[in-house]
């Protein structure tokens, strides 16, 4: 288990538009993934406050980008998840152009975590909004999610597949587990970096 305390995070809103983002000022670190990775299990797992990001077995929930706060000037941000085969096109394209105009004004943005199951990692859609992130200059760290259901043998095999895979790409990857707490200190600590970079 981890001994690292994230700081208290609450609920702050939820955004159907980007005209109803919350002032863009301070910093904000994002979690997006694709339909059912894990990424707001991951969200609560990190801040340590079970059911602050809704969680669902059923993929494509998560259909509003949802801030929280931190403190006045530090936020994260739960973004839809993307690659949910299911949802209408029309909500598809809608997705696609917020989530770019999203990433491409965003000031505060200061990284995308990006949640992959360890099981699938590395679809199309992970490459296209790996290449949106470098097209935008922001930094991201990749959570390789549900560790558990591997063996740590079949993790590490995973792990290091992935990073010889990305072999060109900045990004920094770790394993993770919101269920066994592995990883849970690193991501912790990355985001926090960012939130209170200068």
């Amino acid at each position: 288990m981890s001994s690292y305390v994230f700081p208290l995070t609450l609920f702050l809103k939820s955004v159907a538009q980007l005209d109803q983002l919350p002032v863009d000022q301070g910093a904000e670190v994002a979690f997006i993934g694709r339909s059912n990775s894990g990424k707001s299990t991951a969200i609560n797992s990190i801040t340590g406050k079970k059911g602050l990001a809704k969680t669902s077995k059923t993929p494509g929930r998560t259909q509003l980008l949802n801030f929280f706060q931190i403190n006045e000037h530090l936020r994260l941000v739960d973004l839809p998840g993307y690659g949910f085969a299911h949802a209408p096109q029309d909500k598809k394209i809608n997705w696609e152009k917020n989530i770019a105009d999203y990433l491409s004004i965003r000031k505060s943005l200061k990284g995308l975590m990006i949640t992959m199951d360890i099981r699938n990692p590395l679809k199309d859609q992970d490459q296209a909004m790996l290449a949106w992130a470098s097209h935008y200059q922001i930094p991201v760290y990749i959570l390789l999610t549900k560790a558990d259901k591997l063996t740590r043998h079949q993790a590490a095999n995973a792990l290091k597949l992935v990073s010889q895979q990305l072999a060109h790409n900045t990004s920094e990857i770790q394993i993770f587990s919101a269920t066994k707490s592995i990883g849970l200190e690193n991501a912790r600590r990355r985001i926090l970096n960012w939130l209170y970079s200068k």
